[in-house]
């Protein structure tokens, strides 16, 4: 254990360090635009590009907070509340799509879709951006990404290690959550769009190749974390460590709450301005129901995985150790 902490103490502060060029580009973004020293993005107003990009510096600081927390002495004593839904939404987020990275890398993806395009995290692409920005962005991205599939877990162990101990079978037994069925069906829409398929889709010549990757990795992460809760839940397989089904539940449900809770006010703004070059190949209706459930499933996911059964992993445990993330 005391290797394991070790390993993901460096991991935190590396994620820290990987998300720092990014927070620093965005913050040139807002200074520049403001100043009128760099242009703004198409298909947004001055006023419009340095709100989105205010927010995504905003959110770069959160996480850079989030991994120092991961680390140091005080992110053990502060409330747990915070931490773990700052780390389950920053591991949906960014765990959730190295996929994604290895995928435009094979195929030579490009189209800025890494920098979140209009619905991704990092906010819009500037189609004019610098390479060397780019090549930065996706450092930060994947840097932060690969830091915290390390440390939040290495975190989460030393604060609730009765949470991780066991098996599945050794949890109650409940009906299946409704949230793992409407995120299963979530992520089946997503990878028949995936998979070619155009019912919902609006504007087909719209879709591109990270159009397809992204929607293929977001399927998998909602169907693997809706299995996933659906065997904790159901205690099934009895034998099944607890800790592989936590794994993708956690990323899983934090994946379908990050990317829908993002994309959602986007799509909903999109569709009240029509801002010109933002037209995306899903019908803004069928997107705006298919975020807001993502965001509720992926909600109720964690509600699921926090209550009861992680103090149900070890009732002998003090209550610092083996309450739910909530304590």
């Amino acid at each position: 254990m005391e290797r394991w902490d070790r390993v993901g103490r460096r991991a935190a502060y590396g994620a820290a360090l990987a998300l720092l060029p990014y927070l620093l580009i965005k913050v040139s973004w807002v200074v520049g635009s403001l100043m009128g020293l760099l242009p703004v993005g198409n298909g947004f107003g001055r006023a419009e590009w340095v709100v989105l990009n205010t927010v995504t510096v905003g959110m770069a600081a959160i996480g850079i907070a989030l991994a120092l927390a991961l680390v140091r002495p005080w992110g053990m004593r502060i409330p747990g509340a915070p931490v773990a839904f700052c780390a389950w939404v920053g591991s949906g987020f960014l765990v959730s799509i190295l996929p994604f990275g290895v995928l435009g890398a094979l195929l030579d993806a490009g189209g800025g879709a890494q920098d979140g395009g209009a619905g991704g995290p990092a906010g819009p692409a500037d189609p004019a951006m610098p390479v060397w920005e780019g090549v930065l962005v996706q450092f930060s991205f994947v840097g932060m990404g690969l830091g915290l599939a390390v440390a939040v877990p290495a975190y989460l162990r030393r604060r609730w290690p009765g949470a991780f101990t066991g098996r599945v079978g050794d949890g109650p037994r409940t009906a299946l959550p409704w949230a793992a069925v409407v995120g299963s069906a979530v992520g089946l829409l997503w990878l028949y769009w995936a998979a070619g398929g155009t019912a919902g889709i609006a504007h087909p010549a719209e879709r591109v190749t990270d159009w397809y990757a992204l929607g293929a990795v977001s399927a998998f992460w909602a169907l693997a974390g809706s299995a996933a809760v659906g065997m904790i839940a159901r205690a099934r397989p009895a034998r099944l460590p607890r800790l592989l089904p936590l794994v993708f539940a956690w990323v899983g449900s934090g994946s379908l709450f990050a990317w829908s809770g993002w994309k959602l006010p986007i799509t909903l703004y999109v569709a009240w301005a029509d801002p010109v070059g933002a037209r995306p190949p899903e019908h803004l209706a069928v997107a705006v129901v298919l975020h807001g459930c993502a965001v509720l499933a992926g909600a109720a996911m964690l509600r699921t995985l926090v209550d009861p059964h992680v103090r149900a992993t070890d009732p002998r445990a003090p209550d610092d150790v083996a309450a739910r993330p909530g304590a």
